[in-house]
């Protein structure tokens, strides 16, 4: 008897989604489709389920994305969120938390006006939010150094609407996007280097912590890993990656890099998506890459009925097979 795709979800969401992840937590789940409907209808579960608990949800498709160069990964990720959204309510809850007057209407969100409603001196009101943004982002140390530092100018530009500090946040998300062509443009952000294998890890967990900051639940990251598993390149493939060898055994050891390192994340949930290929092909599946495979194989299983908590979960449409 095999696991719905109805009754997984619903055990993610009471075990991992509902407390575990929004605490702190962090998990490596791998999927595997076990019939021919494949996952079809995954997404949307995940996506509703996701945003119930107040996650924030990012898809990477092995289509589109070389999921095993983590940097381009972190950027494809990056594109998804809402990085002035998240400064905005982040400068906002700064303002509530300490007194502070705001205008009802967003156009007038900007220094000069929020001093003048609270009757402050602006040069010193100024002053004042760096202080703050320094002691609560600077200092937080679960972010990676290059992640607060771009964190506090996009906090800082969204009360400067206009000026050079608008190009300069600009730069910043187009860093954090992959986008930006010369990394001599945030030499007055104090960034001084791209986003590369290095310092992507860290940065994806410096993301997830900041969200968590801003009040969501934390990061549902869903990587599809289907195109990895593609034996023969097709003539046809509507502009699909073809993955090599190396390149599949490149995205396993990424895989077994988050695995290892749950203790550093928080507020992280990785669901990767396999076809069944990932369990019976032995050049490009799973048995290709034994530091993967001993970390989520469940060599010792009930034949009837598998654990829906494990790492690796075999889904089906039906629960009998």
């Amino acid at each position: 008897m095999h696991t719905t795709k109805e009754e997984w979800f619903d055990l993610i969401r009471e075990e991992y989604l509902h407390n575990f992840i929004s605490n702190g937590g962090a998990a490596v789940k791998f999927c595997v489709s076990i019939d021919d409907a494949g996952l079809d209808g995954m997404l949307p579960l995940l996506r509703k389920t996701s945003e119930d608990e107040g996650y924030v949800l990012a898809l990477v498709d092995a289509a589109s994305t070389k999921i095993h160069m983590v940097d381009k990964l972190f950027h494809e990720v990056a594109r998804q969120i809402d990085w002035d959204g998240l400064s905005r309510a982040f400068v906002k809850e700064f303002f509530t938390q300490n007194g502070y007057q705001l205008s009802e209407h967003d156009e007038y969100f900007n220094l000069q006006n929020i001093a003048k409603i609270n009757n402050r001196t602006e040069i010193f009101f100024r002053r004042e939010l760096r202080s703050w943004l320094e002691e609560v982002i600077f200092r937080d140390f679960e972010m990676s150094q290059e992640f607060r530092i771009a964190m506090i100018r996009l906090c800082l530009d969204q009360l400067d609407t206009t000026g050079p500090s608008v190009f300069l946040s600009n730069a910043v998300k187009e860093w954090l996007q992959g986008e930006l062509r010369l990394i001599a443009t945030l030499k007055n952000a104090l960034i001084f280097q791209k986003i590369a294998r290095h310092n992507a890890r860290h940065m994806l967990f410096s993301l997830a912590h900041w969200l968590r900051v801003n009040g969501k639940s934390g990061l549902v990251l869903v990587l599809d890993i289907t195109r990895y598993l593609v034996s023969i390149r097709s003539k046809n493939a509507n502009g699909a990656f073809f993955y090599s060898l190396p390149a599949v055994l490149d995205v396993y050891e990424m895989l077994r890099q988050f695995i290892d390192g749950t203790d550093e994340m928080g507020g992280l949930l990785i669901v990767v998506l396999a076809p069944k290929e990932f369990l019976n092909d032995d050049k490009r599946g799973l048995r290709s890459y034994d530091a993967l495979k001993l970390r989520i194989w469940d060599e010792v299983r009930d034949r009837q009925r598998q654990n829906p908590l494990a790492s690796l979960v075999r889904l089906a449409n039906s629960s009998a097979e």
